[in-house]
């Protein structure tokens, strides 16, 4: 598929793992430009990864065939008028990552343009290993829909979800979930540590547990996660205990209740942009 210039209005995290992934996995940083008021961010850009840069939406707008809007949700319907004053958007796709704000809502903020893609990333695609999650509606080409899926392919796995609802499936099991996998890291490295491991070797077991454990789930895709998991635990064995305490404290809830969380708020941001 040919490189398309791409320009990402914002320069926040989400940006630069997009970026850093593009740039790793050989697009060409001269066809890629993002646009920030803040220019450390650009300049932090620019010096690492070799792209263009501006601080004038304007510019990135007319460089672009596609236009990421990478702002903050609450942001965007300001962010839009703005450029939208300047230039048109006439035979560009555009391709939102915000989260909450619909197809149908992103169209009325860019003028009623209707080439508009929903994409959720999550910061693991800085490595390579992004997880994406790509809503189109029927209306958009079929060309512009690859594109997407094709960029995206760049930093890790895509899902083409044929319903715009399962994106917020996605911010839940994909976009926030590196979050989790963080915060049960954490926990388990100090509890490492308080039973006597220093700060480094408790983390060395820990992430390469967590590295190995998914190695594991994505080389055995015929065994349910069920089955990996019970074939870990020897009745009466250490492992065994510590999953039964685990369930004891409704670890499986605890998961549920945080993902419906993340969809309920996801559906709360869409009712207040």
């Amino acid at each position: 598929m040919s490189v398309r210039r791409i320009s990402f209005i914002g320069a926040g995290n989400m940006t630069k793992a997009i970026v850093e992934g593009l740039v790793a996995n050989g697009y060409d940083a001269s066809s890629i430009m993002a646009s920030n008021p803040s220019l450390p961010k650009l300049e932090q850009l620019k010096s690492t990864l070799s792209i263009e840069i501006t601080q004038e939406n304007k510019i990135a707008v007319e460089f672009s065939e596609v236009l990421v809007l990478a702002v903050k949700p609450q942001l965007m319907a300001s962010v839009c008028d703005t450029f939208l004053q300047d230039t048109g958007l006439a035979n560009k796709l555009v391709i939102s990552i915000a989260a909450g704000i619909n197809t149908a809502r992103l169209s009325e903020m860019l003028g009623g343009h209707k080439q508009v893609i929903r994409v959720m990333p999550n910061t693991p695609s800085s490595l390579g290993y992004g997880m994406s999650g790509i809503y189109a509606p029927k209306h958009v080409s079929q060309e512009d829909g690859e594109f997407a899926a094709f960029m995206m392919g760049h930093v890790g796995e895509t899902l083409i979800v044929d319903q715009e609802k399962h994106i917020d499936t996605v911010i839940a099991a994909a976009g926030s979930s590196p979050a989790y996998f963080f915060l049960i890291a954490q926990a388990m490295q100090d509890e490492a540590i308080s039973m006597g491991l220093s700060p480094d070797d408790a983390r060395l077991l820990v992430q390469q547990a967590m590295l190995g454990s998914a190695q594991m789930i994505k080389a055995n895709p015929e065994i349910s996660l069920e089955t990996l998991r019970a074939n870990v635990s020897s009745k009466g064995g250490t492992t065994a205990e510590a999953v039964a305490t685990l369930q004891k404290h409704e670890v499986a809830h605890i998961f549920r209740k945080a993902m419906q969380a993340a969809v309920t708020r996801a559906q709360q941001m869409a009712k207040e942009f």
